[in-house]
């Protein structure tokens, strides 16, 4: 991969830039993963997703409130749903193709109604510098979406996050199906 480059002056809805390694951009780092812009750290918000079906549900809710210019961090541990939650969302979208985990190509992407969204997963970065190596900045701008997973690999790099969704393993609640569900917060 190759150094990044200076991207050109681009709008930016909230009406400032932030420079990152002098390259305006829409959002700047995040120094430290654990604050966020709400006082209380989190969203205020917290559902059970039983099955894929559930997940379907609320991803279809939550497309709607996503728009340009967005960075959704995606959280949660191997397995938890980043990925399914990810293809669900392009699925209410109108995606119609298929939606892998880019964690070997680090980002895989999408154009849906002529509006690119941009998956990422940084597992697997040894350094949050690989984010600069490879050049990914250049993604994050105000004609996009980013659904970025494993930020925290990243961070101090990665441009800080609009939402955050956590996802964990939870298991349903007396007298339903016994199986294991997904906490989204």
């Amino acid at each position: 991969f190759g150094k990044a480059q200076r991207l050109p002056p681009v709008p930016d809805f909230f009406g400032e830039r932030h420079p990152v390694d002098g390259v305006p951009c829409l959002h700047s780092p995040e120094p430290s993963m654990s604050q966020q812009s709400s006082p209380s750290g989190s969203l205020p918000f917290s559902d059970f997703l039983a099955d894929e079906a559930a997940s379907a549900d609320f991803a279809s809710k939550l497309a709607v409130c996503l728009h340009p210019g967005l960075v959704v961090y995606l959280e949660g541990d191997l397995g938890a749903g980043k990925t399914t939650l990810v293809r669900t969302l392009l699925r209410a979208l109108g995606h119609k193709g298929p939606v892998k985990s880019p964690t070997y190509a680090l980002v895989e992407v999408y154009v849906v109604s002529s509006l690119y969204w941009y998956h990422f997963d940084f597992y697997r970065f040894n350094h949050p510098e690989e984010f600069v190596d490879a050049g990914l900045g250049e993604y994050f701008r105000n004609d996009s979406v980013c659904l970025v997973e494993w930020p925290d690999k990243a961070a101090g790099f990665v441009p800080a996050a609009d939402l955050v969704i956590a996802l964990g393993f939870e298991r349903a609640g007396a007298g339903s199906d016994p199986g294991e569900g997904r906490r989204i917060k």
